[in-house]
């Protein structure tokens, strides 16, 4: 799935730019992104991070679910478990489940997140200021640092918060954790 989904997310990426008339360069200076990743990803040489995918929708104003929405065909209103979109970042163990297809018209969406043990996502910002996120961890345990503040949650916990600045998810072990995610756009 990787290469067929890092095709359509590369294109999807690079219109993006170019409906903006922005250069590679000047998109790199907005993302914080380096101009030969961002053209090896608009090119589907590389998948990009989970990080880098959250800088770039912070300058695009989305959440990831949304932008990897418009690389899937029309959105369903039903989708079984073994159609639901799946994004992997190999680099920091991470795996990415859109259980419930982000609509336009629709403000909220259900991610399943796993993290390896020991892996950790650092986002240096939203990718939309004020996001509401309900984080309910399923199986493991997970570290949450937002604002400065690092909440452990173990299975059944559920934090609730809404993001301004860089978080970080950390599964500090000793098994992977899985967590539902709930995202409110305000």
């Amino acid at each position: 799935m990787g290469d067929e989904v890092d095709v359509r997310l590369g294109a999807r990426l690079a219109e993006l730019r170019a409906e903006r008339g922005w250069s590679l360069g000047e998109l790199a200076e907005r993302s914080g992104v380096s101009r030969s990743t961002l053209s090896r990803t608009e090119r589907a040489e590389i998948s990009p991070t989970a990080s880098q995918l959250n800088r770039l929708c912070a300058v695009y104003g989305r959440t990831m679910s949304q932008l990897l929405s418009e690389i899937e065909p029309e959105p369903a209103l039903l989708v079984r478990a073994a159609e639901q979109a799946i994004w992997e970042d190999t680099s920091s163990g991470f795996v990415r489940r859109s259980v419930s297809p982000p609509h336009a018209g629709l403000r909220g969406e259900l991610v399943e997140g796993r993290l390896a043990a020991g892996a950790a996502i650092d986002y240096d910002r939203p990718p939309v200021p004020g996001l509401e996120q309900h984080i309910w961890v399923l199986d493991g345990t997970l570290e949450v640092t937002a604002q400065d503040v690092a909440q452990r949650l173990g299975a059944g916990d559920c934090l609730r918060l809404r993001v301004w600045g860089p978080t970080r998810f950390r599964c500090p072990g000793p098994e992977a954790v899985r967590y539902a995610l709930v995202v409110v756009l305000p």
